[in-house]
């Protein structure tokens, strides 16, 4: 089969073996996969400690075509699934703290999902979620950044905000931002969206923000409303997280969603800055095998889509990567032919 990898630091298509699924796992081939921001830092290698090299893409909808022993026990030959779960839905114990808690990301024993940049991957049969013919292939995506944007916005109420509040969305009209903005917005929060660019700023207003506003002037904005009660950074900067910083009230809520290059070096909190503000940081990644049924949920009900800007084939993903280097289009970019 055909796969897209990087081999000595170039992406290039190769033909490889077909997967053969073990216990518990299933092969799909795939009908279409999204190119999410993690694909291009670890095509680029932009992470620290990060290897690169091999296989990449972990958002996925396809059919499922063989099945290991047990397998059968989750799903079946011929349905149609969406898979990645954030890229970290290739195995779970389920028994240790974290799983238990309904944190499997920081299970001891998890492993990723990666290679949908592929006619056919293998993976794990639990992480796979059905999927309704109501959703078209393009909504792959959803696999990842609908479930993390989903995941963060969840954990507004477990931290005491709740729907009617004000919060801001650094980077909302990015790949994950744009679903955000669409999530906030059905759960009833009052969303101050946050870009760079008219173009941008109108497209956030398109998807139900109450206010959109450039990177230049948030801070400033979010002053006049004594702060947001809880802001949310998609954006893959440094400089996002600093912005998220200085708009969020006292005693708000911070929740950090993307992670800047290495390069870019590390987040200063400023230790009186902290003491007056009394922020509650967190870090918000991917999400859970549920959350993404809910995701499917809102999907089907027409309250959560994927405004797909680039289409392409497998043998352009290396253009297409360097097209969202340079944020040349809004919302996502879905491989729809993986056979060339």
């Amino acid at each position: 089969m055909k796969a897209a990898q990087v081999v000595n630091e170039v992406m290039t298509v190769i033909d490889i073996p077909d997967p053969v699924p073990g216990p518990d796992e299933a092969v799909v081939r795939l009908s279409a996969s999204g190119v999410c921001h993690s694909d291009l830092h670890l095509a680029r290698g932009d992470w620290m400690g990060v290897p690169r090299g091999g296989g990449l893409g972990h958002e996925g909808i396809g059919t499922v075509e063989t099945l290991g022993a047990g397998a059968e026990r989750f799903t079946s030959v011929g349905s149609r699934v969406i898979l990645g779960l954030g890229g970290m839905g290739g195995y779970w114990c389920g028994t240790c703290d974290y799983c238990m808690s309904g944190r499997p990301r920081l299970c001891p024993s998890g492993r990723p999902i990666m290679g949908t940049f592929a006619e056919k991957i293998n993976v794990w049969a639990p992480s796979l979620v059905a999927l309704p013919d109501s959703i078209p292939d393009h909504e792959a995506p959803l696999a990842c950044g609908g479930l993390t944007a989903y995941s963060a916005i969840r954990k507004l109420s477990a931290h005491n905000i709740q729907p009617g509040r004000t919060i801001g969305i650094i980077g909302a009209a990015g790949g994950l931002g744009h679903y955000a903005v669409q999530i906030a917005n059905a759960f009833g929060y009052r969303v101050v969206g946050v870009d760079v660019g008219e173009d941008r700023l109108e497209f956030v207003r398109s998807l139900g923000a109450e206010h959109a506003v450039g990177a230049n002037e948030a801070a400033a904005y979010a002053a006049t409303l004594g702060g947001v009660d809880a802001v949310l950074v998609f954006a893959a900067r440094l400089s996002g997280f600093e912005l998220g910083m200085e708009m969020v009230k006292r005693g708000g809520l911070f929740v950090a969603v993307g992670i800047p290059p290495s390069s870019e070096g590390s987040l200063q909190l400023n230790p009186w800055q902290f003491f007056l503000k009394d922020t509650t940081i967190i870090y918000s990644a991917i999400g859970t095998v549920q959350e993404m049924r809910e995701v499917v949920a809102l999907a089907a009900q027409g309250k959560l889509t994927t405004h797909v800007s680039r289409r392409g084939t497998l043998s352009e993903v290396d253009t297409i990567l360097d097209e969202l280097e340079a944020s040349k289009y809004l919302g996502r970019a879905v491989i729809t032919d993986l056979s060339r």
